[in-house]
């Protein structure tokens, strides 16, 4: 069990290394899963279905992130040729934006810029850069986990469905015959090897997209959604899984997985990834297992992973590349028929194309 003073002296360390983009928007996330944990995703984010309203100089993570975040850009902060990091700041900018309409106002820019502008892969997902398509695995922390939130806050179903295809999307390309994800592509840039730092970043971005999917008002009467929340529980057990199947026996995780997972490339005990385990923990609370913070708990409605009801859920095997036709971060989901959705471009836009009601 690792100490509260130890966790506050690693949250303090970063707090004052932090310099970059998705630095400053993951130590928000911290501050907010440690020091307020009812208002994290993981608890009851969003009380009576709504953003709550909160007082910024009362919650340290948004009084830490303000002063990182423009509201007279397109972008909530320069992202040094990025344009996946700068969503890191999103969720955070839609917590102060409740008080302050500037950061809503600038939240929903950063949203629209991502799914109306970014440049694209050929299968739609979004690229982690301005200038050319290019997908790091990193991104699937950054951005589905700012659109799912954005799609709640906006009551906009389509906004969250399309947080989980962007995961699915970089799942496409990304996946490696192992079963873990290589870490970037693209034509500047390509790095194929197997970081657990990479995969960390996926599986806990997933998490989060699939906590969102289930805290929000349409988690239980929307079959899409249903469908796509239990796609990505399988999907997340699976990349766990195979991360696992590295471990050296002492509870850490290879730097860089080896491409057959039996021999160890690269060992860095220090660097054992605490991503990696840190979202099989958030797994478990979103699968109502355990809860995090105090008077945490699950909020009704929406059936647990493996429940009846679900059509079309089929695990495929480990480590397939190749996703089929409505096929879901390798689980194969039947959604509904769409009926009332219109789909914009991308996904997004200002205009909710399917509400949460």
């Amino acid at each position: 069990m690792v100490s509260t003073e130890l966790i506050n002296a690693v949250l303090q360390q970063a707090i004052r290394v932090a310099t970059h983009s998705w630095e400053y928007g993951t130590v928000a996330e911290a501050l907010l899963e440690w020091n307020d944990p009812q208002l994290s995703i993981w608890n009851n984010p969003f009380p009576g279905g709504e953003v709550p309203t909160l007082e910024v100089d009362d919650v340290s993570a948004l009084s830490y992130i303000i002063p990182h975040i423009r509201t007279d850009n397109i972008t909530l902060v320069d992202g040094d040729g990025s344009a996946g990091d700068p969503a890191a700041e999103g969720i955070p900018a839609l917590l102060i934006g409740k008080t302050n309409a500037s950061y809503w106002d600038a939240a929903l820019r950063q949203q629209t810029h991502l799914t109306t502008t970014v440049p694209r892969w050929p299968n739609g997902a979004i690229s982690h850069r301005e200038r050319v398509a290019e997908l790091w695995a990193d991104f699937v922390y950054m951005v589905p986990p700012f659109l799912a939130y954005t799609g709640v806050a906006t009551s906009n179903l389509t906004l969250l469905k399309e947080a989980a295809l962007q995961a699915k999307l970089y799942r496409d390309v990304l996946i490696q015959p192992a079963g873990v994800w290589m870490h970037i592509t693209g034509p500047e840039v390509q790095d194929y090897e197997l970081w657990s730092t990479g995969n960390g970043w996926a599986a806990a971005g997933m998490a989060r997209v699939l906590a969102t999917m289930k805290k929000s008002r349409c988690s239980s009467n929307r079959l899409g959604v249903l469908g796509l929340s239990c796609a990505l529980s399988l999907g997340l057990a699976v990349l766990l899984g195979t991360c696992n199947l590295s471990g050296v026996g002492n509870g850490l995780i290879l730097a860089i997985l080896s491409p057959s997972l039996g021999v160890p490339k690269l060992l860095f005990p220090e660097l054992g990834d605490e991503l990696d385990g840190e979202t099989g923990h958030d797994l478990g609370v979103c699968e109502g297992e355990e809860v995090f913070g105090e008077d945490a708990g699950p909020k009704g409605g929406g059936a647990p992973v493996g429940a009846g009801g679900v059509v079309g859920v089929d695990v495929l095997g480990g480590g397939e590349a190749a996703a089929e036709e409505g096929d879901y971060l390798g689980v194969a989901v039947e959604e509904d028929d769409g009926e009332g959705d219109e789909e914009g471009e991308g996904g997004g836009g200002e205009e909710a194309d399917d509400d949460l009601e």
